[in-house]
């Protein structure tokens, strides 16, 4: 089996979603949920669980584990150590009071949900391995599915069922693809994903990478998950790397040329741009035949990673 990143292997999810992709204002509305709660231990630990939560979402049960399902993936809301749950910093961007997008509405915020699932990766096992080991330019969901299995038994998690995965592989597709559903409107309903164009299906259950440029992704959000990316390197490989190659940012697993479905020339132009976008804390070196970006000591920092996200809505 190939060479994935440990915390891919530390983090197996295969579920929680009750097999519902994404939907468009689901993480609003667990934010204003667990807003509304807040210093009411008691009320923040039923949050998803009590039966006043079908009335307060205005959903099934299951539905409701979904949402809160998505917004722990996606990072909107965590778990608290008391039992209940909190709002994270990307959470309270977004949706708190002077929030970049209150209503879901514009169009950054679909890309940093997928960078959260395929970027990131910390519940949405799939997703990251759709999108970043994946080699070729479509897959089939049978060999997927084997693939998934296989690495599952290999990082020790025996017990995970294929009926599992196969649920799992399903709704990711649909999160990206809602007509490959049952041709059902209700599976079709407001999916936040679709409209990043990043899947298309081939023939018969193959499905296709849309690669080249994304004409959606704000430079702003391609700064963001650079950063994070490089985080992420320089914690893997244990150093403070101060430079970062043109090939590693456009093709290594985790990265935003990867994660984006980005062509070679499309990752050039976005590099071109990535001091402005950065407001000068990344810096792209083309010297000598190296290819390359230099940061800023603070360019990692967590308020870098806020000004980035702010200034793909600005």
């Amino acid at each position: 089996m190939r060479n994935v990143p440990p915390r891919l292997r530390d983090r197996l999810q295969f579920s929680g979603h009750e097999t519902f992709p994404l939907r468009q204002l689901w993480l609003k509305k667990a934010h204003d949920a667990v807003h509304s709660s807040k210093g009411r231990t008691e009320e923040a630990e039923a949050l998803f669980a009590d039966d006043r939560a079908i009335a307060r979402f205005g959903v099934g049960k299951n539905m409701v584990s979904a949402i809160r399902h998505w917004a722990l993936a996606c990072e909107i809301i965590e778990e608290a150590d008391d039992g209940g749950y909190a709002i994270t910093k990307t959470g309270k961007l977004l949706f708190g009071r002077g929030g970049c997008d209150p209503h879901v509405e514009r169009p950054a915020t679909p890309w940093l949900m997928h960078w959260m699932l395929a970027g990131r990766g910390a519940r949405s096992t799939t997703w990251f391995w759709v999108f970043n080991l994946v080699n070729s330019g479509s897959f089939r969901r049978d060999a997927l599915k084997a693939e998934l299995l296989q690495f599952a038994v290999e990082s020790g998690k025996k017990r995970i069922s294929p009926t599992t995965v196969e649920s799992d592989i399903n709704v990711c597709i649909r999160c990206y693809l809602p007509s490959v559903a049952n041709g059902s409107d209700e599976d079709a309903i407001e999916p936040l994903l679709a409209e990043l164009g990043l899947l298309s299906t081939h023939a018969r259950d193959v499905y296709e990478f849309r690669r080249g440029p994304k004409s959606t992704l704000p430079d702003g959000l391609f700064a963001f998950a650079l950063a994070d990316y490089w985080s992420t390197w320089n914690e893997a490989n244990r150093v403070a790397q101060t430079t970062l190659s043109f090939e590693a940012i456009a093709h290594d697993f985790g990265s935003p040329g990867r994660v984006f479905k980005l062509d070679e020339n499309s990752v050039s132009e976005r590099l071109a741009r990535i001091e402005d976008a950065s407001s000068g804390r990344l810096r792209w070196s083309d010297s000598a035949g190296v290819r390359q970006v230099v940061r800023s000591e603070d360019a990692l920092s967590d308020e870098a990673l806020h000004d980035y996200i702010k200034a793909a809505y600005e």
